[in-house]
């Protein structure tokens, strides 16, 4: 049963499982992807996820699914709708960051597992872990938030209206322009400059073909995108972050650990989002840290290796 009262049946998820559940069910950590994730945690956070890393999985029982609405072997718009026998397209209920975490809480439960470690994420996955902590606080008992949001600017609101309106007006090449837009928010003006500079890809005259590396490297992220992602599940979880705002409902005092961090460079969630939520918290008496984080990649900062950042985490798991 969704928020809105849509009813999903049968609801389908793919999830992966690294490294072993202790006899005590304590070691649990559950990884929320973000909005174009899978539930291949070692694969799309391998700075991270893994044998000795902040999220060791030599020591934690790991939990990765793919989001409900996804299209990567979780029930979403690609689905077929046992109602029609085809897809459900757009046919499919909106849904909320509270029905993610209520699919989350089902897989939990078929696992055997009843409280948390730790639920950690990035971007939306941070919002799933602020929304799951609120909600079921007895459930988790940390919660790492990476530059995360618990309310979205106009701004942000803008640019994925941009990107959705240019999927549904021109299909795989309005999917290949939103991937583009999104890559740009995700990086910062000192990591294009890094990364790319002026740098071409071979010297001749002016071209309106992609010519500078940095369009080069729009163009290959926009393939790739194509050949793993369906549309219309970037329509629907990109609307699910428009919509999302927990403290309005005056949720009560959470007993979960919070870490928020943030990072200098990040213009898409900036600190300012982490300063919101951490103050939110706050003043429902919640015990929260948060740190703002030095690093050039903006908000792709949270899938890349920043020490600093990854032995916050470290520390914070304990």
């Amino acid at each position: 049963m969704l928020e809105s009262g849509a009813r999903l049946a049968p609801v389908e998820v793919a999830y992966a499982t690294y490294g072993t559940l202790d006899a005590a069910g304590s070691n649990a950590v559950f990884v929320l992807h973000a909005l174009t994730g899978d539930a291949e945690a070692v694969v799309w956070w391998d700075t991270l996820v893994g044998p000795g890393k902040p999220v060791d999985t030599d020591r934690f029982f790991v939990i990765c699914p793919n989001l409900l609405g996804g299209c990567r072997g979780t029930t979403g718009p690609s689905s077929v709708n046992p109602a029609t026998g085809e897809p459900y397209g757009l046919d499919f209920p909106l849904f909320t960051v509270r029905d993610l975490v209520t699919v989350h809480r089902a897989l939990l439960a078929h696992l055997g597992v009843t409280r948390l470690h730790t639920a950690i994420g990035g971007s939306l996955g941070g919002m799933q872990a602020l929304q799951w902590a609120l909600d079921h606080p007895a459930e988790l008992e940390r919660a790492v938030l990476v530059c995360a949001s618990a309310k979205l600017s106009a701004q942000n609101v803008a640019f994925s209206k941009t990107a959705r309106a240019a999927i549904r007006r021109d299909g795989a090449a309005g999917m290949a322009f939103a991937r583009m837009l999104a890559h740009i928010t995700y990086l910062s003006v000192e990591g294009m400059e890094l990364k790319f500079g002026r740098a071409r890809r071979a010297e001749g005259p002016m071209t309106m073909d992609s010519d500078f590396e940095v369009e080069h490297y729009l163009d290959h992220q926009a393939e790739i995108f194509l050949a793993r992602f369906d549309p219309f599940t970037y329509l629907y979880l990109s609307r699910v972050m428009d919509y999302f705002d927990p403290f309005a409902d005056g949720p009560p005092r959470p007993d979960t650990r919070f870490l928020a961090i943030s990072f200098d460079s990040d213009w898409r969630f900036g600190t300012e989002h982490s300063v919101h939520l951490t103050r939110e918290l706050e003043a429902l008496g919640a015990d929260v840290r948060h740190h703002e984080v030095r690093s050039p990649w903006g908000h792709d900062s949270f899938l890349m290796a920043v020490p600093e950042y990854h032995a916050l985490v470290a520390a914070f798991l304990g």
